[in-house]
């Protein structure tokens, strides 16, 4: 209760950070100028400091004696949507918005920054160490294929870590309230590319050609099917498909037809079936005469908390929110690269609810969350970090 007091205390410069934040929102990979606040943030509070790790990230450490190291992970990368604003705050960059509050996530961070500073002047921080991590593009991969989290694994930032936390805040979820569960809590994701090639013939004689166009809405059709009877009732798994672009003229039969989307899974066996009812719903499609070509991957595997330190963190959340503001997780198709963190650590993710009196969807052009969130959140991640270095053998 004390740290998170000690949060609301400055509530006013949370919100200011992610309000500017949410003014300058950049692109997985491109967060120079957010690094540049949460390091320069950091540094000022007297962490150890490292930029440009896996690109865009920063490692800020702070330490007292020996122990175990703690990661504490934010992401900072904003998405490709031109904001509709009903605020003074608005994204300043035309087609660039955050529209899934890492904003918030790096400003909760840089309060967190602050609590576990003050600790350490108090002489009150368990021995061991904090890491921070703020970390670009979780949205997406860079042209290497890798996500910001595989890239900082790749720099060495998860390098001694004995256990990792990070959390996210839920724009439809109820504010103030902490979900968390052992286990799977968050889907893998895997997008993938289909192409249907045919050949094409004036469109009064078809019989002259083979129709991409056509053939691939029949694919598209099978695939959904296929999944309704390939997995079990009681299993979870999607297949969808977002993109389809074909044709060159109204009067021509398409020659090529291509599709993008992404499958949903928390089974790797299902995935695995998956991934066959995909190829063999488009693969069919040979036989009436077309090319096809189906390419899967890469994707975030599902995200598994580990049950200790989602205990440890638990108690966290009771002793920092009190216990009515915990509740159990459900497992969420959506997808999180936390999920390469907490392979290479022990590791806990959860929810922190900030939906505002009309709730906004995440990845919508109206995307907004209540800021009274911001010292909870600060005061859970800094109070987990506190508890792992109290629980977790030296």
């Amino acid at each position: 209760m004390e740290l998170l007091q000690r949060a609301d205390a400055f509530r006013d410069d949370l919100v200011d950070i992610r309000r500017d934040l949410h003014r300058h929102p950049e692109l997985g990979f491109e967060e120079t100028r957010t690094a540049g606040v949460a390091a320069e943030a950091a540094e000022a509070l007297g962490f150890e400091v490292r930029t440009g790790v896996g690109g865009t990230g920063v490692v800020a450490e702070l330490g007292r004696g020996d122990g175990p190291v703690v990661a504490v992970r934010a992401d900072m990368d904003a998405l490709p949507i031109q904001e509709e604003a009903d605020h003074d705050y608005a994204s300043e960059r035309s087609g660039v918005m955050h529209a899934c509050g890492h904003d918030a996530h790096t400003a909760s961070l840089i309060g967190a920054a602050r609590l576990l500073a003050g600790l350490r002047e108090e002489d009150a921080l368990p021995s061991g160490t904090v890491r921070l991590l703020f970390q670009p593009s979780e949205e997406g991969a860079g042209a290497d294929g890798k996500s910001g989290a595989q890239r900082m694994i790749e720099a060495g930032a998860m390098e001694g870590v004995s256990a990792v936390i990070g959390l996210h805040v839920g724009g439809h979820l109820p504010v103030g309230k902490v979900f968390l569960a052992d286990g799977v809590v968050m889907a893998g994701s895997e997008e993938f590319q289909v192409e249907v090639r045919g050949s094409a013939a004036h469109a009064a004689y078809p019989e002259g050609g083979v129709d991409a166009l056509v053939l691939a809405a029949q694919g598209v059709v099978a695939a959904q099917q296929a999944v309704a009877r390939r997995l079990n009732p009681m299993e979870s798994g999607v297949v969808t498909f977002g993109t389809i672009h074909g044709g060159n003229a109204p009067n021509v039969l398409a020659d090529l037809v291509r599709l993008e989307g992404t499958l949903r899974y928390f089974d790797p066996d299902v995935r695995r079936r998956l991934v066959e009812t995909l190829e063999g719903s488009f693969g069919m499609l040979e036989r009436l005469g077309a090319t096809v070509d189906v390419h899967v991957g890469p994707g975030y595997p599902p995200v598994v908390n580990h049950e200790g330190v989602a205990g440890v963190i638990r108690g966290a959340v009771r002793e920092v929110a009190g216990p009515e503001a915990l509740y159990p997780a459900h497992p969420s198709m959506a997808a999180e690269d936390f999920a390469y963190l907490a392979r290479e650590a022990p590791g806990a993710f959860f929810w922190v609810g900030a939906a505002l009196p009309e709730p906004r969807e995440h990845h919508s052009s109206r995307f907004d969350i209540d800021e009274s969130v911001l010292p909870l959140s600060a005061a859970l991640l800094a109070g987990g970090a506190v508890a792992l270095l109290q629980h977790l053998p030296s």
